[in-house]
């Protein structure tokens, strides 16, 4: 017998009540007690000058053919005063986690920047985000990095389907109300090793690691004197 994630999500969502919803909705990666809607709502924020639409990325980005385009975002901490940032490559889910010593766009911009000047060329060519105001700077931050930046439209967290759910991932270390002052570096080191070595289905039971690590070869390969 088959059965999809669909018909499980519509049981517990949809059909199951009370303590026995409560009950097995811990056991999901994410313990949501529902889907959040896909509909558009009003944008109320101010928009970022000079953005560029998740539309006009290239198409190799969407359907995951070639290496180096990413997802990026914030995970809160206790009372949205402290942050962490969060940057997944799109076909290895890579992990980079970027410790931010503000969530104001000068802060992101420095830190964002810093991690992804560590990279490669080939491995930082695009990166996604949502209209937050901390990436106001982007056109600064693709000057320092050459990496281009799309924006995903308003209220659309599935545009970055995999930084939003690696996002839930990374809270089962660091829950809600974290206060991420209080946390090491080698803290955020431990939980970027777990999360990229963790072996994914989706990568046939490989790890991102060891995905990341094939692009990287590979691509030096390529560049060597023959």
């Amino acid at each position: 017998m088959h059965i999809s994630h669909e018909s499980i999500y519509t049981y517990l969502y949809v059909q199951g009540k009370g303590t026995l919803k409560q009950e097995l909705t811990k056991y999901l990666w994410r313990q949501r007690t529902g889907r959040k809607p896909r509909k558009g709502r009003t944008e109320h924020r101010g928009k970022i000058p000079e953005m560029i639409s998740i539309h006009e990325r290239p198409p190799e980005v969407e359907d995951r053919t070639v290496s180096g385009h990413w997802e990026g975002d914030q995970i809160m901490g206790a009372g949205k005063r402290t942050a962490l940032g969060t940057s997944v490559e799109r076909t290895s889910r890579y992990l980079l986690l970027v410790r931010l010593k503000g969530h104001d766009a000068e802060s992101v911009r420095e830190a964002f920047a810093g991690v992804m000047k560590q990279l490669p060329e080939h491995l930082r060519l695009t990166v996604t985000y949502d209209q937050g105001k901390e990436m106001a700077l982007h056109r600064l931050f693709t000057a320092e990095t050459k990496v281009q930046v799309y924006f995903a439209d308003p209220h659309s967290p599935w545009q970055r389907g995999t930084n939003e759910n690696t996002n839930g991932l990374v809270r089962q270390f660091f829950p809600k109300g974290t206060d991420f002052s209080e946390i090491t570096d080698g803290q955020i080191r431990w939980v970027q090793y777990a999360m990229n070595t963790r072996p994914r289905k989706t990568l046939d039971d490989q790890s991102p690691a060891e995905v990341f690590a094939k692009f990287y070869h590979e691509n030096e390969q390529q560049r060597a004197p023959q």
